[in-house]
């Protein structure tokens, strides 16, 4: 012990300043690392309220003097001994998943499966390392009914500590592949050290077809009291018959079932075995694990899409090269809604394989993924270019990535999903930024992982068999229509809704198949809307009288909207009877929907209100449906109404803004997650004189001496003239600096005096994480749709997804 100042009892385990919880409860563990060292960064720490650390050597104690230290020799062994201390005290069941890839997929799968019945607890995101697991761990408490947690290793050795800390009771093994085979001296050595994962454990639980997987638990078998190995080869004692690619028999230790698999790709499919193993386990019936496996969601992996040259969209995934996740990467690019499919990839290094059974492995891939274009980069593909002759692939090779860049023709790529994949030696960022849409430094990243988390959420309050309508009207409220539109489609949501038609054009144009219903249909644009296979919204009888007189017997499926007290758009209850009329005239035209929309959904002060406007929906749907002998989709609820009023969710809802992490009701925001974080970057600094004025009209002046930094945003970009004179603040380096003076149309001044390490370049945050877009919001007097709607078109758009 270096220093006691007080004793006090250990709530929260921190290793990262910059996600600090200042509670005195707080432990901070000063971690060396091999790019970074926590002893770093103690001062601040301590200078935002922590007060308990572990550290590996003498620190300057006499600076913090309300600090407690204790010395050790390693702090990540003294995180891994206080977690494994921590999870003696519980005797639950918990899950142990270890293996090549698919472990954060089962993981999460697992706890959305198994949560509705136990209180279960899983690793936060991918939480599987030597520091991940640990502060997993410690999360356990006695209310806990079951515990979820993945492992990860790289190096011999390491999975011993992660058993002591997680020791479980059900062992899941999901495959075993190239990834850190440079860590091991064999592929074998990997294996019987993710094995020690299950020492403790009384089920295994893995894939029979994995041969090597096979002998090596079926060798070790003594040390267990139960295997369950599924699989297509005999010998498995849960046998597999596919009928087709999602329709799948079980014979064998479980009995005879038939279940039909929510996934096609081959990847998601051994995945959710492995999980309807486990549920089988555990005494799930058959029609329970339908039921549960139907609602299974996709988990977004850590990509990030961006829009590129010549309307082609960019898939970055220049951290990662192992074989196993390509195929993982290939199936993400399977998913863009775009007519041509490229993948540009360098060697793929210390895959444990030859050159030619690597090249050789890797045109299987492409074959099967039906891509179109691969341009290989490296010695390896260079030189075995021979086994890329696949009479439908355009394929092209480079020996150094710095060949590819002299020789490429930029605008030969066009309309196309582009997968740019390589290790970092190859420096294919070079290629991922002159692909890129070239627009100035200011952009909206979209967090897709969130956006997948938002989705999920509002679907775990529907109630079965109600379905999904997502508006992704003004440029899905400003984030990027068509791609928002792509992962909704791919998440197999039931309907789309935009404003007007060119919305809904543009979203056919980018391959999106699903029903859209346009809500503000112009009387000139019948015929493309039929053509485009859009589906308007009819709200009153000049609308209706246009369509069908344009329509002269075409069919047409249509949404009618009744005003119940909006008084915005819709037909009123007693011209109803004339619709009836007219649509009795014309069987060419077929109503999908008839609905309203709740003017109070988001707050509990207007129910009442809520519950009249219902009751004259009720009455008018009566009308329609007796009148033309139609069975309709119903739907009223909007993002608030589902959060609140569940009783009127009928046959769909109209999920909006929730989908982008805002909650209009104010009750749900610690269930959402922010999805949009709107940045730029600091153009100059400059020091500013007491007295002397800053920016247009002179309305900035400096009460004393002041540092002022120009960041690279103005109202063009949609930060509104309303945030000048100190209303509005931006985020840099983690603390609050207040607009000086009017905004600029491309450029604001911001006060940056009591931020001293602040230097041109560093990134600013308009809103997201670290500066709410309600707070935003509030200093501009409006509501966060304003601001995140407001975001201009120029700025540029970049989506990623987070591996959870």
């Amino acid at each position: 012990m270096l220093q006691l100042a007080k004793d006090e009892i250990v709530e929260y385990l921190l290793i990262d300043s910059r996600k600090l919880f200042a509670s005195p409860r707080s432990l901070f563990f000063a971690i060396k690392g091999v790019r970074n060292d926590g002893h770093t960064h103690i001062a601040t720490a301590y200078e935002q309220g922590i007060r308990l650390f572990i550290v590996e050597q003498d620190i300057a104690i006499e600076k913090y003097p309300l600090a407690s230290f204790i010395k050790v020799a390693s702090s990540t062994v003294a995180l891994q001994t206080l977690a494994t201390t921590h999870r003696n005290q519980f005797n639950y069941p918990v899950v142990g998943i270890t293996g090549s890839n698919g472990k954060t997929t089962v993981k999460e799968w697992l706890y959305q499966l198994l949560s509705p019945k136990f209180k279960c607890v899983k690793n936060p995101g991918s939480y599987n390392s030597q520091v991940g697991v640990p502060l997993s761990v410690w999360q356990m408490n006695s209310m806990h009914e079951l515990g979820i947690f993945e492992a990860g290793i790289s190096l011999p050795g390491e999975m011993e500590a992660l058993q002591k800390i997680i020791q479980p009771s059900i062992g899941v093994f999901t495959m075993l592949g190239t990834a850190h085979d440079e860590g091991f001296s064999s592929s074998h050595e990997k294996l019987l050290e993710k094995l020690k994962l299950f020492q403790s454990c009384k089920t295994i639980i893995y894939c029979h077809d994995y041969a090597t997987i096979n002998d090596e638990i079926t060798r070790q078998k003594k040390s267990f009291q139960e295997l369950i190995s599924w699989g297509e080869n005999q010998g498995a004692n849960v046998l597999l018959e596919f009928s087709n690619v999602d329709s799948v028999s079980l014979s064998g230790k479980f009995g005879n079932l038939h279940l039909t698999l929510p996934f096609v790709n081959a990847a998601s499919r051994e995945n959710v075995m492995h999980c309807i193993m486990v549920l089988l386990h555990l005494d799930y019936s058959a029609s329970e694990i339908q039921e549960k496996i139907d609602q299974l969601r996709a988990i977004p992996m850590r990509l990030e899409l961006k829009q590129g040259i010549n309307h082609c969209q960019i898939i970055d995934d220049t951290y990662n090269n192992d074989l196993g996740g390509l195929r993982i990467s290939l199936d993400f690019l399977e998913g863009i809604n775009m007519p041509k499919k490229t993948l540009i990839l360098s060697d793929i290094l210390q895959s444990g394989l030859t050159l030619d059974e690597l090249s050789q492995q890797v045109s299987h891939v492409l074959k099967e993924k039906h891509i179109q274009k691969f341009i290989g980069i490296g010695f390896g593909f260079y030189s075995h270019q021979n086994l890329f002759n696949d009479s439908s692939l355009d394929s092209q090779f480079y020996i150094t990535t710095e060949d590819f860049l002299k020789d490429v023709n930029w605008n030969s790529f066009s309309q196309e999903a582009i997968l740019v994949k390589g290790a970092r030696v190859f420096q294919f960022e070079r290629i991922t930024r002159l692909l890129q849409k070239k627009i100035h430094g200011t952009t909206m990243e979209m967090d897709l992982g969130a956006m997948v988390h938002n989705l999920n959420f509002f679907r775990s309050l529907l109630q079965p068999k109600v379905k999904l309508m997502v508006m992704v009207k003004a440029l899905a409220y400003g984030s990027g229509s068509n791609e928002i539109a792509s992962l909704l489609q791919y998440h197999q949501v039931d309907y789309l809704g935009v404003a007007y038609v060119d919305e809904g054009v543009e979203l056919r144009n980018h391959n999106i198949h699903l029903p859209i219903m346009v809500m503000n249909p112009g009387k000139d644009s019948w015929d493309i809307m039929l053509d485009r296979h859009l589906e308007p919204e009819i709200h009153s009888l000049p609308l209706l009288n246009a369509l069908v007189e344009n329509l002269n017997g075409r069919p047409c499926t249509i949404h009618l909207k009744i005003d119940t007290g909006m008084h915005r758009l819709g037909f009123e209850i007693n011209e109803l009877g004339e619709v009836i009329k007219i649509l009795s005239k014309n069987s060419n035209v077929t109503v999908a929907s008839v609905f309203s929309h709740l003017v109070g959904a988001d707050n509990s002060a207007h129910d009442d209100f809520s519950t009249l406007q219902a009751n004259r929906y009720n009455k008018g749907l009566d009308l329609i449906k007796n009148g033309l002998k139609i069975t309709p989709i119903r739907h009223l609820l909007n993002s608030s109404g589902i959060l609140r009023l569940t009783e009127y969710q009928l046959d769909m809802v109209r999920l909006g803004i929730g989908l982008y992490g805002i909650d209009p009701t104010g009750e749900f925001r610690d269930k959402v997650l922010p999805v949009a974080t709107l940045k730029t970057v600091v153009s100059q600094i400059k020091k500013v004189a007491a007295g002397d004025s800053i920016g247009y009209g002179r309305l900035g002046v400096a009460q004393n001496d002041i540092i002022i930094a120009t960041i690279a945003i103005g109202y063009a970009d949609g930060y509104s003239r309303s945030f000048g004179n100190g209303a509005g603040r931006v985020s840099i380096r983690g603390k609050k600096a207040s607009v000086v003076g009017n905004v600029c149309m491309d450029m604001t001044m911001v006060d940056v005096t009591h931020i001293a390490e602040v230097v041109e370049g560093d990134e600013v945050i308009i809103f997201g994480k670290d500066n709410s877009i309600y707070e935003v919001a509030a200093q501009a007097n409006t509501i966060p749709y304003e601001i995140l709607t407001n975001t201009s078109e120029r700025v540029k758009r970049v989506f990623f997804a987070e591996s959870i």
